[in-house]
């Protein structure tokens, strides 16, 4: 059955296995009606349900007519929430105005795959473009602009759907506020989406997360344990690959004590649209272009030369030293050769 296929009561005249086997979260329904093994008489579902006993339906409250109509609803809600934002291939940037109220010229489209860096001075506007990204402001914000999904204005439930965001923000601090151990998070999170195979998506993010983070963490650290590294570490890879939002905005990823590269490198598999605010010059010629915003707006969008990208495998160099420097003092070792020789780089 395809994802688009209309859920209508026919499904009902199917065998319970049939049904199961298209929707495995089916059982759910009925378990969380207290009618535990209700579908697991051989017959057809229908059948199963007009044959309820009155008194039973009176104790849950629910007519027999009611008992389809929800769990054909349940099946048919469940079903969107699954369903990936696959078809979202582009997001267009279209330019406001500035602080000062001048026009800010910008047609900027992002498609899967792509990583846009936007640099600029301390409140030079930055965040401000990120969180017009996330509400895919439609003139509606103080700046002005609007953001199209595949050339299009986005209808309301792309908008402000809570079950199926389109935009994923991670922001500078990552604060939980249930202290699950981190593999028991990963499978609620995975089963909240459907995932077929919980137990190996969940294993394979865990082990994603801990090649991100700069210190490694176990699978029954508490979340509320983890430090601001690994929560962030561990947030870019379930973003990456369990979430179903097709655009990923970064703030500030540099203090946030992760491998960068690895990180926007499992970011670009995923075929996610990264932007991300930074002032680390590494992580900006990472990007496939990048946006300098000055005066709260746009002020040049530079697409990275071959020239820039020699540039950067230098500077992945230097900073793979810096790297080793901070583990010696993690460790206690004493730095005391020439920090200039450290940083020679032979050709």
């Amino acid at each position: 059955m395809g994802a688009e296929t209309e859920i209508t009561e026919e499904l009902l005249r199917l065998s319970w296995e049939e049904i199961l086997r298209r929707y495995p979260y089916a059982g759910d329904f009925f378990l969380a009606q207290g009618l535990k093994g209700l579908h697991h008489t051989g017959q057809p579902l229908l059948a199963d349900i007009m044959g309820l006993n009155e008194d039973t339906l009176e104790d849950i409250g629910i007519s027999k007519q009611e008992l389809k109509e929800h769990f054909l609803e349940f099946l048919s809600r469940m079903e969107k929430l699954k369903r990936k934002q696959s078809s979202i291939s582009t997001i267009t940037i279209l330019g406001g105005r500035r602080k000062d109220g001048t026009p800010e010229t910008l047609n900027l489209t992002i498609r899967k795959g792509d990583v846009l860096a936007i640099v600029g001075p301390t409140g030079s506007g930055k965040s401000r473009l990120l969180a017009d990204i996330e509400c895919l402001a439609q003139k509606d914000t103080q700046t002005g602009r609007t953001v199209l999904i595949d050339g299009r204005p986005p209808v309301s439930a792309e908008r402000f759907s809570i079950e199926n965001k389109l935009i994923a923000q991670l922001s500078q601090n990552m604060n939980f506020v249930m202290d699950l151990p981190v593999m028991e998070f990963l499978k609620f999170h995975g089963e909240s989406r459907m995932v077929n195979r919980i137990e190996e998506t969940a294993g394979e993010i865990f082990d994603q997360a801990n090649e991100l983070a700069g210190e490694p963490f176990g699978e029954n650290t508490p979340l509320t344990q983890l430090s601001g590294g690994q929560s962030r570490a561990l947030m870019i890879a379930d973003t990456a690959m369990l979430s179903s939002s097709p655009v990923v905005l970064i703030d500030e990823i540099e203090n946030a004590g992760v491998d960068r590269k690895k990180a926007l490198e499992l970011l670009v598999r995923e075929e996610k649209m990264v932007l991300m605010s930074t002032h680390d010059p590494l992580l900006a010629l990472m990007g496939d272009r990048r946006l300098v915003i000055e005066n709260g707006g746009v002020k040049a969008v530079i697409e990275t030369s071959d020239r820039e990208r020699s540039n950067l495998y230098e500077l992945e160099r230097i900073d793979w030293r810096m790297q080793e420097l901070r583990n010696q003092i993690r460790t206690g070792s004493r730095v005391e050769y020439p920090v200039a020789g450290f940083f020679h780089l032979e050709g």
